[in-house]
């Protein structure tokens, strides 16, 4: 029994020494392996500092760029109820491409842009405003021609602090087209930066923001000023009777430049309620000089201005439907004030229009996203505001003297994020002069047409 007990004292002896080995070793490697574990996860910081200041320093040298590509058909009617004459079209069909860029090369500075392309299928080409029947438009870009790509939008924005006051500056050719409320029709989910009631046109100029936010939820005010129309530049390559002045402006009398001054912004917006204004001044807008009849000559001043309401999302969270329908409504006046020895509007004095614009926006209840819209217009004889851009094939509407109904099924195609579509119908009754082009030189006269614009639309847009 003795000797059984020693033996087994042995053999435990024994396997204790060689287990303490065992664990003596494999703390070794352990330290070891720790070592190179936290040498490793060193190592794996450096790298990972340095891919965040490479995809930075990349990220920041390059231009990022979008795409958004529409083709419409429009099917169109006009009609002149004093003289019986119609005209129509039953198949206007459209390309519209937009290639958009932006850029941040540090913070608080981006680069913005949008070049643009809007053609009728089959229709001439046009360079230099003049038509080439021998060129369709579809044919330009594949012959050694002077084809022309337009640039809509081109500016920069930097954003820094005075203080504790937030400032930011700009200067270029403005997104002022499609701004707040037409971004609706137009089936985009944001809106440019002015009042579309009043402005909806290219525009270049320099702008200075001051954000008030930090007393006024969302509030914002923006100081634009820019050029409109250049005036008469004659011999501007230095030919002809005046070759050593290029660039500089003759002494055509009234024909000055065209500039603008603009106050825009929003007094509040928490994001389900927003209300914005805007005032514009027109320094020597066209008109018509009286001793000689020239029309688009500088003949005063204009004064425009809008007040816009918006809810989005009414009540709180009352149901699915109204927390997703968007209620709009705008109220804005123009008034153009001629000089001595000129007219505007057809008047030697000033004269004032005024217009309101009420829309609605709730969901289809068939698709996800999908959205109906209803808007209607009224402007009076004399209501003149500047929206050369508006996107409609029959005319613009928001510039309607008389009353303008629309209503439009915006939805992404197959359910596609990236198609959106929409169909749009819009019938105006002008009981004045149409107005084209904010032209003050035009006497609004007693009219009744009536004109109609069915839209079938798809676009891409990523």
């Amino acid at each position: 029994m003795k000797r059984t007990i020693q033996s087994l004292a042995v053999i435990t002896a024994l396997f204790s020494n060689i287990y303490a080995d065992d664990l003596s070793d494999m703390k070794a490697q352990i330290d070891v392996l720790s070592k190179k574990v936290v040498s490793l996860e060193k190592k794996q910081k450096r790298t990972n500092k340095t891919l965040s200041k490479v995809k930075k320093h990349e990220a920041n040298d390059n231009i990022k760029f979008g795409i958004d590509f529409r083709n419409a058909v429009d099917v169109l009617e006009y009609k002149d109820n004093k003289s019986g004459e119609s005209v129509s079209n039953s198949s206007l069909l459209t390309s519209r491409l937009y290639l958009t860029m932006a850029a941040s090369p540090m913070d608080g500075l981006i680069f913005k842009g949008k070049l643009a392309i809007y053609s009728i299928w089959g229709a001439h080409a046009y360079y230099s405003g003049v038509s080439q029947p021998s060129l369709k438009d579809w044919a330009a870009s594949s012959k050694a021609t002077d084809t022309v790509m337009r640039v809509k939008e081109a500016y920069f924005v930097y954003s820094n602090s005075i203080g504790s006051q937030p400032i930011s500056v700009s200067i270029g050719r403005r997104p002022s087209t499609n701004g707040f409320l037409a971004n609706y029709r137009e089936n985009e989910k944001t809106s440019g930066s002015p009042l579309a009631h009043i402005t909806n046109m290219e525009v270049n100029g320099a702008m200075v923001k001051l954000s008030w936010s930090r007393f006024v939820d969302g509030a914002y005010t923006k100081l634009v000023y820019g050029r409109a129309h250049s005036g008469e530049m004659e011999n501007v390559y230095g030919t002809g009777s005046n070759p050593w002045g290029p660039y500089a402006q003759g002494n055509s009398v009234g024909n000055s430049d065209v500039d603008f001054f603009v106050l825009l912004g929003d007094a509040y917006n928490n994001g389900q309620y927003q209300l914005a204004y805007q005032w514009a001044h027109i320094f020597n807008t066209k008109g018509k000089r009286l001793s000689d009849g020239q029309k688009k000559a500088a003949a005063g001043t204009a004064d425009l201005a809008a007040l816009s309401f918006k809810v989005d999302g009414i009540g709180d969270e009352i149901s699915d439907f109204l927390d997703e329908t968007t209620l709009f409504a705008s109220l804005a006046g123009t008034q153009y004030n001629p000089k001595d020895g000129y007219s505007l509007l057809g008047s030697t004095g000033s004269q004032t229009g005024y217009s309101y614009w009420l829309g609605a926006v709730i969901p289809d209840g068939m698709t996800d996203a999908g959205k109906f819209g209803f808007e209607y217009n009224h402007g009076s004889k004399y209501w003149t505001p500047m929206t050369w851009a508006e996107d409609t094939a029959s005319g613009s509407k928001i510039a309607v003297r008389g009353n303008a109904y629309e209503a439009y099924w915006n939805f992404d195609l197959f359910g596609v994020k990236y198609l959106p579509s929409q169909i749009r119908y819009t019938y105006a009754q002008h009981d004045y002069t149409p107005n084209v082009n904010c032209a003050g030189w035009v006497t609004p006269k007693a009219e009744d047409i009536t004109s109609s614009d069915l839209r079938f639309a798809v676009s891409y847009r990523y």
